[in-house]
């Protein structure tokens, strides 16, 4: 059985009349070729004394017109002996019937095999690749020379990957062969990630619609290569179609079906078909076929007087020749010539010379199908010599029985057909069965356009299905000519390939193979093609800019040989350098009345304080060392405790003083008023005995009323200046016993740079101990700022208040600054606020002090130290060594006062 014709003929769908056998057109020179392959096969065995040689092969061909109704019919026919499909039971004559070599196309030997299954009746198929014929419970009967389409699925499957194409189109034939073909491919290559653009399917009757529509498909979509499982004859309209259209660049994957059709492979299809990749069965070469095939007898039979009508386009029916010509001869000039009264136009002398003509018919150099059916006829061959040369005792039936080359039942040739093992003629090539399938192995063509601009094939590697999974494909890159010409593979991708420092974002709706480059994240990298995630760097390590690769992080500290380090040492220095030089001033002018009018010890060690609070400044630059971690710290704690315990005892001081004061001056206004109302009273009496010799009793306690003793002392002073720092001394042993400041590595403030810092160790430390020195701050600026009024040549109190007021804003500033900065500049912004409160204190407390002391030691006297003159409101005011003088005068005016009056 053999799909010689194409199509069937189309009925008028009649049903008032008795149903008849449609007839065929669409003559196919190809499969004709198999049809003779077959009888050039029996002949061949024919004449051979080792193989069935007391035994002759008939044949009988029936034509399936690549139809199912047509396959079904000529089934019926051959199983029932008549000339019309009568099922249920055979009437016919003559030798028994062997098996069926066919039927051409999938869809036609699955419609054969139920029927033939029924029957237990062998069928060998020559083309029938698929994969659902495999199952032996519902094709009991099926065999197969060619190798089934689960081989050539995971080869179509197997290129596609070894090319990197992800983005490929689907086309199939409406029938199983496609279906099964491209539905077994898609698994396989979805699997692996690839994705399908389009699925289509082509119509098994020809529609212009559809065709166009699937033209349509094509030239929308981005995908440049194109898997087609089909025949040649449903894949023809296509092709044409896309030819019409000039629909190129595309790289089309071919089944082994079309692969090597004369009927796909027309002239000017190498524009669109070009660079074609596919899988062609095994090739061979068989001798004496060619000869055959040109030695054909036109009279044989009416299928050879088709063909040679067909391939020479004339008649071998004269009657048919002469009405033809009288029809022609009427439409020229009514009369037929004398020379057409003799032969007419159009009729074949059958003596044509086949071997003239370039036809698919008669070329022998891709027999592969061809191949095929070869070796479906010897198959049967063998299995019916095994049969007749069955050991009588050592048969495989009942009680060891043979079966008898004349009767046999067609489940006796099933037996040996599963069962054959022999090698073909002239190839060497063994044939076994293994479950009715032979092994996978194809051939990967590559059509290669020409100069002429015809079509070659060339087979650029090979695939074994039974070889282990590494080895199955071997193919020489290098030889393939694409579509175009290229030599370089094409890209078909839906989106291109995803660079490391990127990840694949999916787009919502779409095949994943469709998706948008995403670079990763600070901090993130991937170092592959196509991550679908990016990988988080280690802590101490961080992306680059190209995202593919983790770097260390930048270490970061205020390094004493910068720059910025450079100038906070000098400044620190140059600080502590003036408050020494501040001290040896003092220490020069030691006995002179200013120092002494200031506790000297305490002005000492505030100057020792305000050297360390310089010098610390300098520890918290360079690398971060447990060492340098508690000593920074504690060192700051300990300079300011110092620092603002001895303001602090010089402030309780002149708060003391200027409260003093303002109790005397109280005193003073009070018996002044008194005298002076006596006065007024004695003169309004007028009475002159009454005489006032003094009025300024209160100052009969002693030293408890008088101002200008103090109430605390230098050895006071020193000691409230001594607890203070004790207090503190002893909070930052036991901050540093148990949770000590140390370095850490901060890698959360600055993602690209590891910061060392200090650790404070304890929160609730820290600020208990800056919140102690913050306390010392506000206390000597509460008394500095009470003692601001008191007035002499030198005020102190004053001094001290602006000293503090600059603390405050200095580290008022520090905060927001601070917290506003990162890495090693908050370091800086510390630094500078210890220099600036330190240069703030030093300046304030000390400048005047050193002014007078170097450029007016003329105002370094006793009587400078004393009060100044009477002030605006007719009051006296001063310092506590000048109140005495002051109550004197009072109490002298208000008795001369009486006296005058």
């Amino acid at each position: 059985m053999f799909p010689v014709h194409q199509r069937i003929t189309s009925n008028d769908g009649n049903t008032s009349r008795v149903p008849v056998s449609s007839g065929c057109e669409g003559f196919n020179f190809r499969t004709f070729r198999w049809a003779q392959t077959m009888l050039f096969a029996i002949d061949e065995i024919n004449r051979k004394t080792d193989l069935l040689p007391n035994t002759d092969l008939g044949y009988v061909i029936y034509d399936s017109c690549f139809t199912i109704s047509k396959a079904v019919e000529g089934t019926l026919t051959y199983l029932t002996g008549q000339d019309e499909a009568v099922p249920n039971y055979r009437c016919g004559n003559g030798a028994p019937l062997a098996a069926l070599v066919g039927a051409g196309g999938s869809d036609l030997s699955i419609a054969t095999a139920r029927i033939l299954g029924l029957y237990h009746f062998p069928q060998v198929s020559y083309s029938s690749s698929c994969s659902a014929l495999e199952s032996k419970f519902q094709f009991p009967t099926f065999l197969r020379t060619i190798p089934s389409d689960v081989h050539q699925s995971a080869a179509m499957a197997r290129l596609v990957l070894h090319f990197g194409w992800t983005w490929v189109g689907a086309i199939a034939a409406d029938d199983d062969y496609g279906k099964y073909g491209i539905k077994e491919f898609k698994e396989q290559v979805e699997e692996a990630g690839v994705c399908i653009s389009f699925s289509e399917t082509l119509p098994k009757v020809s529609s212009p619609e559809d065709i166009q529509r699937i033209v349509d498909t094509v030239v929308e979509s981005t995908a440049k290569i194109i898997v087609v499982f089909s025949s040649d004859v449903d894949l023809s309209p296509l092709i044409h179609e896309l030819l019409r259209h000039n629909v190129t660049n595309r790289t089309w994957i071919a089944s082994e079906a079309w692969v090597t059709s004369a009927l796909i492979n027309q002239p000017g299809v190498s524009s669109v078909l070009g660079g074609t990749l596919g899988f062609g069965l095994k090739r061979a070469d068989i001798p004496y076929l060619q000869n055959h095939l040109l030695d054909l007898d036109p009279y044989a039979d009416p299928l050879n007087e088709e063909f040679w009508e067909t391939v020479f386009n004339c008649t071998l029916d004269y009657g048919k020749a002469l009405r033809q010509t009288r029809e022609r001869a009427k439409g020229v000039n009514g009369s037929l010539s004398r020379g057409a009264r003799g032969v007419p136009d159009g009729l074949c002398t059958g003596k044509e010379a086949l071997e003239q003509l370039s036809n698919t018919y008669s070329d022998v150099s891709q027999l592969r199908i061809t191949y095929s059916v070869y070796k479906a006829v010897y198959a049967v061959a063998h299995a019916l010599h095994n049969l007749e040369h069955c050991e009588p005792g050592q048969g495989p039936f009942n009680r060891n029985s043979c079966a008898e080359i004349t009767n046999f039942e067609p489940w006796q040739l099933m037996y040996y057909l599963k069962n054959v093992h022999f090698e073909v003629p002239n190839t060497g090539e063994e044939i076994f069965f293994n479950d009715g399938d032979v092994d996978g192995y194809y051939d990967i063509i590559n059509w290669q356009v020409k100069g002429d601009g015809e079509v070659s094939y060339v087979t650029v590697g090979s695939y074994n299905g039974t070889a282990p999974r590494e080895a199955r494909m071997s193919i020489l890159n290098g030889s393939i000519v694409w579509n175009n010409e290229e030599l370089q593979p094409p890209r078909s991708v839906c989106s291109e390939n995803c660079q490391p420092g990127t990840r694949k974002g999916i787009r919502q709706g779409e095949p994943v193979c469709c998706f948008d480059c995403i670079p990763c994240a600070d901090g993130e990298i991937s170092n592959t093609t196509n991550a679908r995630e990016c990988i988080q760097c280690g802590e101490d390590y961080w992306s680059n800019a190209a995202r593919d690769a983790c770097v260390p992080k930048t270490i970061e500290f205020l390094a004493f040989g910068e720059p910025l380090g450079i100038t906070l040492i000098v400044i620190s220095a140059f600080g502590a350098l003036v408050t020494i030089a501040v001290g040896v001033v003092f220490v020069v002018r030691l006995g002179t009345p200013l120092v002494k009018a200031n506790d000297a010890l305490l002005s000492f060690s505030l100057l020792f304080s305000l050297v360390v609070t310089f010098l610390c400044s300098i520890v918290f630059l360079g690398e971060p060392q447990p060492w340098s971690c508690m000593t920074s710290q504690v060192a700051l704690a300990l300079g300011f405790a110092l620092c603002l315990s001895s303001i602090m005892g010089k402030a309780a001081v002149l708060m003391l003083r200027a409260q003093a004061l303002k109790a005397a001056r109280s005193k003073a206004k009070a018996a002044a008023k008194a005298a002076k109302a006596a006065a007024e009273a004695a003169a309004n009496s007028g009475s002159p005995d009454v005489i006032v010799t003094n009025t300024n009793n209160n100052n009969s306690d002693g030293n408890a009323g008088n101002p200008e003793v103090d109430s605390l002392t230098f050895g006071h002073q020193r000691a409230i200046a001594a607890v203070a720092t004790l207090i503190q001394a002893v909070a930052c042993t036991v901050w540093l016993i148990i949770l000590p400041p140390h370095p850490v590595k901060n890698t959360a403030a600055q993602n690209v740079k590891i910061i060392l810092e200090c650790d404070e160790g304890s929160v609730v430390f820290i600020c208990c101990i800056f919140a102690y020195d913050i306390l010392l701050a506000l206390l000597a600026f509460i008394f500095a700022f009470i003692a601001r009024k008191l007035e002499d040549h030198f005020s102190e109190a004053k001094s001290v208040t602006f000293g503090m007021l600059v603390f405050f804003i200095v580290w008022i500033s520090f905060v927001p600054a601070y917290l506003s900065t990162r890495g090693k500049f908050m370091v800086a912004v510390q630094i500078f606020a210890i220099l600036a409160s330190s240069f703030g204190l030093l300046a304030c407390i000390f400048l005047p002090k050193c002014y007078v002391l170097l450029v007016k030691p003329e105002r370094n006297t006793e009587e400078m130290m004393r009060p100044r003159s009477k002030p605006r409101d007719g009051t006296s005011t001063g310092t506590s060594a000048s109140l005495a003088t002051t109550a004197t005068e009072v109490t002298a005016t208000t008795a001369s006062t009486a006296i005058d009056d």
